[in-house]
């Protein structure tokens, strides 16, 4: 896998499907770019130039464990990073969940792609502060300490995905809550699967964004990314025209 350096200079990997119009595609939490492949051959497919970063602390990017490599909003610093040394400069972005906030973060620091999409995010989670005694924050807690975790639980589904839990922490404290939505004026689809009952608001994030638009499709907030009508509302969303 290709690699580029992170704000810091860290080393950070990322997949290039396609050729055309350059995509970025961020990844949810525990995840890596590999969760974007198959709407990513698709979107390929449809003249875009897709581009998956593994997060710092994901997939096959680099997971330092010092706690300084991990400041606020660093995977933004890292989107800029990236969007920098590829040289693009005319391009489209997207993420899920997680990688949803990043797009929202890098559009609220002043990036400006063509398009962007938002998918399975929400307005009250992007408005406040991961909280360190949140649910994710308590399961990875019980991860380091080595406490025995339910079956269907989060620590489980966290540990299933073989993350290393010290550095899933330390990503989860960089959070940082976004403003000033209304002076985000990107051309940005909102999409969130309809049993996603946990991003309900994603609606109201919608409709924060001066030229934002709300779409749903079939699934929860694990499934709908898989969907094909989530790949079908980005293509026809980042189509040219």
């Amino acid at each position: 896998m290709p690699h580029f350096r992170g704000y810091d200079g860290v080393e950070l990997t990322y997949r290039d499907l396609g050729a055309g119009r350059p995509l970025v595609l961020f990844h949810g939490f525990t995840g890596s770019g590999r969760d974007w492949l198959g709407p990513a051959e698709v979107l390929a497919g449809h003249g875009h130039r897709v581009l998956l970063p593994d997060l710092r602390g994901h997939g096959t990017s680099a997971h330092p464990h010092d706690p300084a490599a991990y400041p606020p909003d660093v995977l933004a610093d890292d989107g800029f990073a990236l969007l920098e040394q590829l040289g693009l400069d005319d391009y489209d972005l997207g993420g899920y969940s997680f990688g949803g906030r990043v797009v929202l973060r890098l559009l609220a620091r002043g990036a400006r792609p063509g398009r962007a999409v938002i998918a399975g995010q929400s307005l009250d989670a992007v408005q406040r502060a991961t909280s360190r005694t949140g649910v994710y924050h308590r399961a990875l807690t019980a991860l380091i300490d080595g406490e025995s975790v339910a079956p269907g639980s989060p620590a489980y589904w966290i540990g299933q995905a073989g993350g290393d839990p010290v550095v899933l922490r330390h990503v989860l404290g960089t959070h940082v809550p976004t403003t000033g939505l209304d002076r985000i004026t990107t051309p940005t689809l909102v999409v969130v699967g309809e049993e996603d009952h946990s991003h309900a608001t994603a609606d109201a994030l919608a409709a924060a964004l001066p030229n934002g638009r709300f779409a749903r499709v079939p699934g929860d907030h694990y499934t709908a990314m898989s969907s094909p009508e989530l790949t079908t509302a980005m293509v026809e969303f980042l189509a040219p025209g």
